[in-house]
């Protein structure tokens, strides 16, 4: 049902593959307390229904409001998980239930998991990094070999790189990038990169 695609001695990350678009959803589990979170009610609800039950899920937090990132908030939280997004994408979802803050901590059993503002593939896309691990969740801000879309525009394109500038390539190079669509990356990986994006405008 669920991949494990992260751990440590700390926490384990599961992942599970959903909708048409493959969109990644991501639970994030301490193992000392068994309290866990989803990340990004995509689609597939029963599926996920499933993963909430049998890993101890308690809550939802959406990395942004995209159609292919939310289709299963609205079953997730009738099932009484309360979800959380950015003030930017709120209206995006049929529902929520808490605004997350750039820099907000969310306390996932003994794991401090802390909210990162990057916006620019939407206006309220988030990230969260998980203290003391060399993990983060990107959705879809960074892949492997660049940012998320941007439509074209070019100063959501400047506001997402300086997002993946100051909020992401500040982390340690060995930070493994669980994005939101794909196969994971390191923060090491693309950092040098960088410039060629800034110059490839996309």
């Amino acid at each position: 049902m669920s991949e494990v695609v992260y751990s440590d001695d700390r926490i384990e990350i599961h992942a599970m593959v959903v909708g048409p678009l493959d969109t990644n959803v991501y639970v994030l589990r301490c193992r000392r307390s068994g309290n866990a979170v989803l990340v990004d009610a995509a689609d597939q609800p029963d599926l996920l229904l499933r993963a909430c039950r049998s890993l101890g899920v308690r809550s939802v937090l959406q990395t942004h409001g995209h159609r292919d990132h939310i289709q299963a908030v609205p079953a997730l939280r009738a099932a009484g998980y309360p979800v959380a997004v950015g003030a930017g994408d709120a209206a995006k979802l049929a529902g929520y239930d808490e605004i997350l803050a750039d820099g907000q901590v969310v306390d996932v059993g003994e794991l401090r998991v802390r909210t990162l503002a990057t916006p620019g593939h939407t206006p309220g896309s988030l990230c969260f990094r998980v203290e003391g691990s060399d993990v983060v969740l990107s959705g879809d801000t960074l892949f492997p070999g660049g940012p998320g879309a941007t439509g074209g525009d070019p100063v959501r394109f400047a506001t997402i790189l300086d997002g993946i500038e100051t909020k992401l390539f500040t982390l340690p190079p060995q930070t493994v990038v669980l994005p939101g669509h794909g196969v994971a990356t390191t923060i090491g990986t693309e950092q040098p990169h960088l410039a060629e994006w800034a110059a490839r405008g996309w």
